[in-house]
Parts: C-alpha cells; sequence; structure tokens
C-alpha cells in the first residue's frame, strides 16, 4: 500500500498538470480470501491445470453471484459449476455437473437461471443429477433473450463474424447496441445502461433507465487516461449502481488498471473496488462479480489454488476524476532465462497475416475416424481432461470449424491440412505432459509464427526478439501481438465499437481447444502481463 506523503505528491504533481482527480480518504478497506480452492476434485477442489512453457494456468473461466448470494464458479477443467455460500464459505460446496458435451467459457446468473456460453447462451436448470438444458413450456430448448445476450457481451463473450472482411468485425449480439446495455439486476430487475464516451475518450456518462420513462440515474465516469471497456454490472438490494471500467494510459509500462466504481442510488459516486489483476492471475473470462448486497467479489487463479476474494472498497469524494494506476508487469522478468531462436524476416503485409490467421481459425475440414481417435481416449497428467480437444469431442465423421490446438506442434496451414487429410490424429491439450509426435495442429505461438510467415517456431519467450514493443498500447493495428512472455500469445485484429480487444489465438481452454476468435477487456490484459509487440517485418 503507498503511503499517505507518497499519494499526496502524485496528487499534487496532477493536479499541477491540470488534471482535477477524487482523492481518497486516509483509510482502505483490505481485501480478504472468502474462500480458497484446492485443484482437484473433490466438493471444495476445483480443477486447475498449472502453468507450464507457452500455456497459461487453466482453471475456473468465470464467477458469478446468484439472487441468493450464492456465489457460483464455473469449473471449466472438472466439467461442473461449483457453488458456495459467501456468508457460510466453510460450508459443503455445490457441485452441479454440465450436460455431456459441453465446453463453455462463461457464466451468469439471471432471472433464476444459470446461462453459460457456449458459442451462444444456453440457459441451464439444476436438477439432481446436475444441471440440463432448460426446456420451453411447449417443449424444444428455450431460447436465451436479449437480456442474456447483453450480459455475455460484457467480459467479451460475443458471436463474431464469420466475414473475413475488415478487422473490427465484432458482431453485436441481439440487443446489444453499441453503448446500450441490458442488465437483470438483483435490485431493481431489468434495466438498460446507455453509455456515451466524450471525444477524448477519458470520460463517460452512462444512464440507467429502468424503462423507457424512468431514468433511474445519470452516472458520470472520468479517468486519467483513456477509458477502455465501460460496463454496467449490477444494482444491489440497497440501490446502489456498480460499474466495470479501465484505465488504460498511453503508454503501456506505467500500468493499466481495472476497477468496479460504485455510486448512490441518486447516482453520485461514492467510491472504487480497486481489482488485483497482476501477471500472476491467470486469465478468465469473467473475473468479477456483484452480490445481492453489494459485497463485490474476485477471481483469482494462481499456481495450484484459486481464490475468491472479497475486494476493499476505497471511499472517494469531492472530485470528477478517478486517477488509478495498477502496476507495470515486469516483462523482463517473465521472460527470465528463455531463450529463443533468430531469424530473418522479410516483408509481409497485414492484410496477407489477417487471411493466413483467418484460414486457421475458418477451414472446415471432415474429422475422420483416424483424426478422432481412439474411445476412451487417453488421460492427461494431474487432472479431468484428455487429450482430444474439447470441440472435437464426440464429433466423429462430422465437419468442424478451426485447425486444433496441438501442444508442442507447429507446421503450415497447408502442412497440417494435408496431414489431417491423410488421417493424422488431431489435436492434444495435454500440456502437463511431454508434447506428443504422433499428432498435428498448432499451440498459441506456432499459429502466430504461422500467421507471420516463419518456418521457424518462436516461443512466447523468443517473440521479443522479433518484435519490438509497442510503447501505446492504444497503436494496436491488425496483425500486431499481445504476448506474455513463457505463458501465451495473441494476434491482434483491431478494438471492437466498445473498446475491446479483438484477438485470434489458440488455447486449450478459452477456445475449447482450437484456433478460434475470441474479444477481452485490454485493461484486464496489460495487468496480467500481455504485452503490445509488433512483428519487425511488418514495422513500415
Amino acid at each position: 500500500m503507498k503511503t499517505k506523503s507518497h499519494l499526496a505528491g502524485i496528487l499534487t504533481g496532477l493536479a499541477l498538470a491540470g488534471l482535477q482527480l477524487i482523492r481518497a480518504t486516509p483509510v482502505f478497506a483490505a481485501n480478504n480470501v472468502v474462500k480458497e480452492f484446492d485443484a482437484g476434485f473433490g466438493p471444495n477442489s476445483v480443477g486447475v491445470v498449472d502453468a507450464s512453457e507457452d500455456t497459461e494456468i487453466a482453471g475456473p473461466q468465470a464467477i458469478y453471484a446468484g439472487d441468493d448470494g450464492e456465489i457460483y464458479l464455473l469449473d471449466q477443467v472438472n466439467a461442473r459449476v461449483v457453488g458456495f455460500d459467501a456468508k457460510e464459505p466453510g460450508a459443503r460446496t455445490r457441485s452441479l455437473a454440465l450436460p455431456e458435451g459441453m465446453e463453455p467459457t462463461d457464466l451468469i446468473v439471471a432471472k433464476g437461471s444459470i446461462y453459460v456460453w457456449d458459442g451462444k447462451p444456453i440457459p441451464l436448470e439444476a436438477s439432481e443429477g446436475g444441471l440440463s438444458r432448460s426446456v420451453a413450456p411447449g417443449g424444444g430448448a428455450l431460447a436465451p433473450d436479449n437480456t442474456a445476450w447483453s450480459m455475455f457481451g460484457q467480459m467479451g463473450s460475443e458471436q463474431v463474424s464469420d466475414d473475413a472482411s475488415g478487422t473490427r468485425s465484432l458482431t453485436p449480439a441481439p440487443g446489444r447496441l453499441v453503448g446500450r446495455q441490458l442488465i437483470a439486476t438483483h435490485g431493481k430487475g431489468p434495466v438498460t445502461a446507455d453509455v456515451t464516451r466524450d471525444k477524448n475518450e477519458t470520460a463517460a456518462r452512462v444512464d440507467v433507465r429502468q424503462s423507457a420513462a424512468t431514468l433511474l440515474a445519470k452516472l458520470q465516469l472520468k479517468v486519467r487516461d483513456k477509458l477502455g471497456s465501460v460496463e454496467f454490472l449490477d444494482i444491489d438490494q440497497q440501490g446502489r449502481m456498480f460499474v466495470l471500467a479501465e484505465n488504460i494510459p498511453a503508454v503501456a509500462m506505467e500500468g493499466a488498471s481495472t476497477f468496479v466504481a460504485r455510486f448512490s442510488p441518486m447516482g453520485a459516486l461514492e467510491g472504487i473496488y480497486e481489482l488485483p489483476l497482476t501477471p500472476s492471475v491467470a486469465l478468465s473470462r469473467r473475473f468479477v462479480t456483484v452480490s445481492p448486497g453489494g459485497d463485490v467479489y474476485f477471481l483469482r487463479t494462481r499456481k495450484g489454488v484459486v481464490d475468491v476474494i472479497g475486494v476493499g472498497f476505497r471511499v472517494m469524494k469531492n472530485g470528477k476524476g478517478i486517477d488509478v494506476r495498477g502496476p507495470a508487469p515486469n516483462y523482463a522478468d517473465l521472460a527470465k532465462d528463455r531463450k529463443g531462436a533468430i531469424a530473418a524476416v522479410r516483408p509481409l503485409t497485414r492484410a496477407r497475416v489477417l487471411e493466413t490467421a483467418r484460414g486457421f481459425e475458418g477451414i472446415t475440414w471432415r474429422l475422420n475416424a483416424r483424426s478422432y481417435g481412439p474411445d476412451p481416449d487417453a488421460r492427461c497428467s494431474g487432472f479431468n481432461r484428455v487429450r482430444r480437444p474439447g470441440y472435437l469431442i464426440g464429433r466423429a465423421g462430422q465437419d468442424v470449424r478451426g485447425i486444433p490446438y496441438c501442444w508442442g506442434c507447429q507446421g503450415s496451414l497447408g502442412q497440417i491440412a494435408n496431414k489431417i487429410g491423410r488421417g493424422a490424429l488431431a489435436g492434444n491439450v495435454c500440456t502437463r505432459d511431454n508434447p506428443r509426435y504422433d499428432v498435428v495442429g498448432v499451440d498459441c505461438s506456432s499459429f502466430v509464427s504461422a500467421a507471420w510467415g516463419l518456418t521457424t517456431h518462436f516461443t512466447t519467450a523468443a517473440i521479443p526478439s522479433i518484435a519490438p514493443r509497442i510503447s501505446n498500447p492504444w497503436d494496436l493495428k491488425p496483425g500486431d501481438a499481445l504476448n506474455k512472455p513463457g505463458s501465451h500469445v495473441m494476434l491482434f485484429l483491431g478494438f471492437t465499437p466498445d473498446r475491446k480487444a479483438e484477438v485470434f489465438e489458440a488455447s486449450p481452454g478459452g477456445c475449447n481447444g482450437r484456433v478460434c476468435h475470441n474479444v477481452y477487456p485490454l485493461a484486464a490484459l496489460l495487468a496480467r502481463g500481455y504485452e503490445p509487440r509488433r512483428f519487425r517485418a511488418l514495422l513500415n
């Protein structure tokens, strides 16, 4: 924690620079661990796959607070949802198995139902055997409404266009117009939030309505640098309003930050919850939630352990700007003692990079019996997962989309397609085992290497040797990369209309074991240690 004198010096310097800032009260509420889960399969454990070179820690993908205050985690590794009472965290957790064949990456609770994201919102209901798909009154699958689509958009779970044109191909989900959000809140039921940004991207107004004719509040939000994502999260049972926002400086090394701003029922800013995002915290799709009583919980996955953290509140008064800077990741330390190859590069157009990347993501191919492999499939070491990528499970003899994730594999799109056509085994997500040489596909860094036209596989630790750092993250262009040395890399496509980062990546978790199209809040990536990089063949 910074000292009073240090904070006073920072605030004085900023005031001289002409910025009007909110001054924090001297007393901060500390973060506290509400519940800790060990890695495993038991009732008080969740699935955690520890990191290895060029792979992130894989653990629960989402956290959400239900209407009764129960906290739900999407335990993707163990194919279940776990729930516990945040007020009695020592009690036994509930374990709800996901329907067979489902590989979701996000979770929300709305209108008394659990929804998961598996390419689209899927409503589920709890039963004695776990979770099953909700059925409409007249029979058949229950269709999600516009509010569910919009709520999944908060953290980037959105349908993305199959159209190969352009780099900002995000297709807003039904009910999610640019700047408009629909939320099922704990305290006020369904509301609409319209976000209007100023031309400098440093401030935004959020108009919250309970109906077209009922304006609840106009919320004013201003940060020191530039706003990234602005997402209306919830209204608690006391009428207080919660907005997730990001402050992203023009120099990535100065530290991006993500926070939840709390407003009174009348719309006055009361203070913030600064989210403890650091390079040691694994990437998850939905990492924050608000309970009906107004508590803010953060999902932290680290080596062998998952914590649900009650985030401390910082009171703020008498100002119009929020000055929050997160610690700058030490990229040199992340890449320490890792060396990579050096290769000559030739000039390359961004259009060619994106064309190649889209080929890996958009290729459709027939999964023949030899490429599918035998059943039962080989188990991975240390966790509840099999060798076969999730998106291929149960799809033998069918057409599938995307090149499979394959730990330690590499190759061009043509080489991989030819091998699959000859019956080579497709994919391997056993990232804690030694790479196998009887399978084909790409891992995260071999995918980016192939998109950049390299015949040499550059690991995430080696990528800095051929791709200089981009100082200003807002200068990212299509074909650049977001790279976390020793962990994971994504190919950048562009900024979505609501200022998120749109990427292609190869991932065993976030992509269900293939190359896929994804969307992430930018500050959440930067704070976790992802660094903007530009392949030197694309400098000009």
